[in-house]
């Protein structure tokens, strides 16, 4: 496949960000510019330049969301080098900051500055390409929009007020013209929205981004309509919760005029914005024909068990490039399914690492075969969650009957078998062939015994990375299928739906049942009200306001595990501090052979999150560059 970020880039060096100060782009080579524009052709490659200088979306070392609050974690002799565990574990500061897209910090994390700087130039120079009509203007024009609305949102998402680079500045400008102020964030909100709707179209007579894009074709990854829909519910939503909605603990975070950063006295309307907006979204996704993946959809060249059926269909909804649910798919890298992936046989080869961990506290997140919280569950046996068990013909497609582990893998929801793995688990591929028990103690074909620096030190994989025809060819050999990383698709818009319709609504109602069940019936459940009324211990829970908040953000962190996603919820909720704050990152004794040992819980890492958190520093060295800029609080 081919997509438009992959085309070979040749623009010349006068189009890269200066050294010394990441406003001063302006290229001083107008003769380089007006060359970019010169046909449709070079302006094509400037196109896919902006696409390609973005966020690294889909790479776990580069985008700090997927490790950033410890979803899965790495051992401590390889965690310096991913950036998302430093972020987790609070080691970023204005003098080494980790996950630097303010100025650039390497290769990985590029400036977005720069990327904002070239959107604006594809801008104000598009008009001019002679052989260009104004259909494919008018639809570059709206994806640079986007992309620029995405990029100042990933900014302020990460570091709060931004500079607004609406335009560039004169070439040869230096001193005061250049050092530009941080914007308020309401400010930062509106400019965004004002983006992506000029993006959207102001009718579906103007609307110029396409609703779909085939799959066939080679424009695969670029924006459409239900993408730039999508984004404008998030930033809704985003714009709406707590974090940036009346936020109190930042009342003296001020900027350069003395007054507020973050406005202070909450808007309820902001709910109802965001409601509309999803809805407007989900709308869009159908009119494309994006729907949720069901075992329909899933396709195998051999008869499975129904089980194992759903199992794979859940795999599949993250696995399976451009899938029917798929919004947004990010292209430009993969997440590495080696590194999710247990070695089934000993060697020393690394044809897989399986070095990502999943805490003890992130598995206790799934719930019961019952569909609610296994501490809420009346009939989960969840002090004794740690004694050990023997397989048994119930669970035979999930743990293997001949072998013991612990109790905690036992009558487990659909999720947990789909999204997990661990020790003495049956794993299924695509062919019988494809089959094997995870073994994982000391000495045994999973363990890090023959790779010590790849020591896994959870027992828990995140095995919802890797697709079911990804396998072993041997015990030395991996063959990895390569999917776009899902970063938009239809769960997510639903559980965001059922959100802020619970946030507008003065209680719980049928409308928002409906848009969390049907994510939790894809997932072989049974819907909210049944489950907590059979099954829970506060069966009410789900008819108040606050405790379906509470059922819609757990839903949110099962269904969008290792996605990206919990990272930005929960600072937009405000729950970070309470849930992330001298947080113990815990496993199971991954170096004992014997199995009561290796099922001992040993601790790793203590997190630490205070209010400062909540935005990641500016490097010192822009501030100095820049005085006119204002560190964020307690930095």
């Amino acid at each position: 496949m081919k997509y438009i970020y992959n085309y070979i880039i040749i623009l010349v060096l006068a189009l890269t960000v200066s050294a010394c100060n990441y406003l001063d782009v302006v290229p001083d080579d107008i003769a380089t510019i007006d060359h970019a524009f010169s046909n449709r052709y070079n302006a094509e490659k400037y196109l896919s330049t902006i696409y390609q200088q973005g966020p690294r979306y889909g790479d776990a070392t580069s985008n700090p969301a997927f490790m950033g609050t410890g979803e899965f974690i790495v051992n401590d002799q390889i965690r310096p080098d991913w950036m998302g565990m430093q972020v987790a574990l609070g080691y970023s500061t204005p003098t080494d900051p980790y996950a630097n897209y303010w100025s650039g910090g390497a290769a990985y994390t590029p400036s977005l500055y720069k990327n904002i700087n070239d959107c604006n130039t594809f801008l104000k120079n598009i008009e001019s390409v002679p052989d260009l009509d104004s259909q494919e203007k008018a639809r570059w024009s709206a994806e640079v929009k986007l992309h620029k609305a995405m990029d100042i949102f990933f900014l302020m998402e990460m570091y709060g007020p931004v500079v607004l680079l609406k335009e560039n500045p004169p070439v040869g400008a230096s001193g005061e013209t250049i050092r530009a102020y941080r914007e308020k964030i309401d400010d930062c909100f509106e400019y965004i929205l004002q983006l992506t709707e000029e993006a959207l179209g102001d009718s579906e007579d103007n609307k110029p981004l396409p609703d779909v894009i085939t799959t066939t074709s080679t424009e695969l990854g670029r924006y459409t309509h239900p993408i730039a829909s999508m984004f404008k519910a998030r930033v809704l939503t985003a714009w709406a919760s707590p974090l940036y909605n009346g936020n109190t603990d930042f009342n003296n975070f001020l900027n350069h005029e003395g007054k507020p950063f973050f406005n202070q006295t909450p808007d309820p309307s902001r709910w109802e914005k965001a409601a509309a907006a999803c809805k407007k979204a989900i709308e869009a996704c159908e009119t494309a024909g994006i729907r949720l993946y069901q075992q329909s959809d899933y396709k195998t060249p051999v008869g499975l068990p129904e089980q194992v059926n759903l199992l794979n269909t859940l795999r599949s909804v993250y696995t399976e490039r451009w899938n029917v649910e798929l919004i947004w798919g990010c292209s430009s890298t993969t997440i590495y399914q080696g590194c999710a992936m247990p070695r089934y046989a000993a060697s020393s080869s690394q044809a897989t690492r399986g070095i990502y961990c999943v805490p003890l506290d992130i598995v206790d997140e799934f719930y019961s075969k019952n569909g609610v919280p296994i501490n809420e569950d009346k009939i989960y046996d969840y002090q004794g969650r740690f004694s050990i068990r023997k397989g048994d013909s119930q669970h035979k497609y999930y743990i293997d009957q001949t072998e013991q582990t612990v109790s905690m893998n036992f009558d487990r929801e659909p999720r947990f078998y789909s999204w997990l793995t661990f020790d003495r688990a049956v794993w299924y591929g695509n062919t019988p062939q494809t089959n094997f028990t995870v073994k994982m103690r000391w000495g045994e074909p999973a363990s890090s015994s023959l790779q010590p620096r790849d020591l896994h030190v959870t027992g828990y994989w995140p095995k919802k990375y890797v697709n079911f025809e990804s396998q072993f060819r041997n015990a030395d050999t991996w063959y990895e299928y390569k999917y776009p990383v899902p970063m938009m698709r239809l769960a997510d818009l639903y559980l965001l739906y059922a959100e802020t319709l619970n946030e507008v609504k003065s209680s719980p109602d049928q409308e928002i049942y409906q848009y969390v069940d049907m994510v939790r019936r894809r997932a072989g459940l049974e819907g909210v009200l049944d489950s907590w009324r059979k099954y829970s211990n506060e069966p009410d829970k789900p008819l108040t306001k606050a405790g379906m908040r509470e059922i819609i953000h757990r839903e949110r962190k099962i269904e969008l595990f290792a996605e990206s996603s919990y990272f930005w919820d929960c600072r937009r909720w405000k729950t970070a501090v309470k849930n992330l704050n001298n947080r113990k990152i815990e496993g199971f004794n991954t170096s004992a052979t014997d199995i009561r040992e290796y099922y001992t819980v040993v601790p790793y890492y203590t997190q630490s999150f205070t209010v400062n958190n909540y935005l990641l520093p500016i490097p010192d060295s822009d501030i100095i560059n820049n005085p006119n800029l204002i560190q964020n609080p307690g930095w």
